[in-house]
């Protein structure tokens, strides 16, 4: 394994970076935040087009550019650091690999070159309205009608849902429970009897959906009724993913602090002098290098076929969202009077920073499921 960024590793985070600075201004995000679909398509095209972002970690065989999730992970780390409204993370980091875990070499022949290209927008609909992140929390059925696959219930929080063309879907058979008798299944975004609603967030730079399912018509991915295993390394997946572009958002909180206390004067003098500033900054400092190596070994791991990957998850995910809450908490005390207010950039890396948090599963949720990984607590 790899303990530092290659020399292309490197210029692909330049350039991504300057992509995001000179497409991404806090300016344009804010106009997006008002705006319906919540992105530019054309800056979605420009992004798969000319950087082939898209489909950074596809294989080559399936139209995708044929590297690892380390290179996925870089995008994602520059795309959180410029709050880049796109839909990046839902439809290449969570979909995409979904499909990638658990779908047929037919299926991924079929689905990924879309997504890869950009034409085709994706999603992954894990948690239903109890917000739950666990496999006992999937209520959603997909039983046999008629030759076909119907599904059945309710999905909330789908990132982007009200946009993508194609969503990954996690569902059961009926009368299952547990691990038992899951499985992913693609649905057509406009199929017949899908309802999508757009949900209030905290944060209106990534949009969330609620998709209601009456008997909408799927196909099955992979093999039904046994993606568990598959399902937990999908979630892992997913949430080494967003720790990645959690750590671009609290590294960039923590810079904006620090820019602001080297030129905000107090008596005389700046307030990054003052002492109390100074631990402020360093404390916040320490939580986001801790994160970023975490989250960095976490997606190096995934490259590697890690069989603690699980546990390497929890580990980032849990790490990244108490390293960007605090991050984004101390630029907002660290600006003062200014920092509290909207016209503040501050405030939107705050509300990414909650709603990441608890996006599939706050740190609590995490370092629980580390403890189940490493066995602390069963009985002997």
């Amino acid at each position: 394994m790899r303990f530092s960024f290659s020399d292309e590793q490197q210029e692909l985070r330049r350039v991504v970076r300057r992509f995001c600075e000179e497409r991404s201004p806090r300016a344009e995000v804010r106009r997006l935040m008002e705006s319906e679909r919540g992105y530019d398509p054309s800056t979605w095209r420009q992004l798969c087009d000319e950087l082939g972002l898209a489909g950074v970690h596809i294989p080559e065989a399936f139209g995708g550019q044929g590297f690892g999730f380390a290179e996925l992970a870089i995008g994602l780390e520059e795309t959180g650091r410029a709050l880049l409204c796109a839909p990046f993370l839902s439809s290449v980091a969570f979909a995409a690999t979904a499909i990638l875990e658990v779908a047929s070499e037919t299926e991924k022949q079929e689905l990924l070159p879309g997504i890869a290209a950009g034409t085709t927008t994706a999603t992954l609909a894990f948690a239903e309205p109890a917000g739950e992140w666990t496999a006992d929390g999937v209520s959603l059925t997909a039983r046999a009608a008629g030759g076909e696959l119907r599904l059945d219930g309710t999905k909330s929080f789908v990132p982007d849902g009200c946009t993508a063309d194609l969503i990954v879907v996690v569902a059961r058979e009926p009368g299952s429970a547990g691990d038992e008798g899951l499985g992913l299944f693609g649905v057509a975004g406009d199929a017949p009897g899908l309802a999508r609603r757009s949900l209030a967030t905290l944060d209106a730079t990534r949009r969330l959906a609620r998709l209601d399912f009456e008997s909408v018509a799927a196909r099955p991915l992979g093999e039904p009724g046994s993606g568990a295993p598959a399902l937990a390394r999908v979630q892992a997946l997913a949430a080494i993913a967003l720790a990645n572009e959690m750590v671009g958002g609290a590294e960039q909180a923590l810079d904006s602090a620090v820019a602001y206390a080297k030129t905000r004067m107090q008596f005389g003098r700046p307030i990054g002098s003052f002492q109390a500033i100074k631990h402020k900054c360093v404390e916040v400092l320490l939580e986001v290098e801790l994160a970023k190596s975490a989250a960095y070994y976490a997606a190096a791991a995934a490259d590697e076929g890690d069989p603690e990957l699980g546990a390497l998850a929890a580990i980032a995910k849990s790490l990244a969202s108490d390293a960007f809450r605090k991050a984004a908490a101390e630029n907002i005390q660290i600006h003062g009077g200014i920092g509290f207010t909207w016209e503040d950039d501050a405030h939107l890396y705050f509300r990414r920073a909650k709603s990441s948090e608890v996006f599939l599963g706050d740190a609590g949720f995490w370092r629980q499921r580390l403890a189940d990984e490493l066995g602390v607590g069963r009985d002997e």
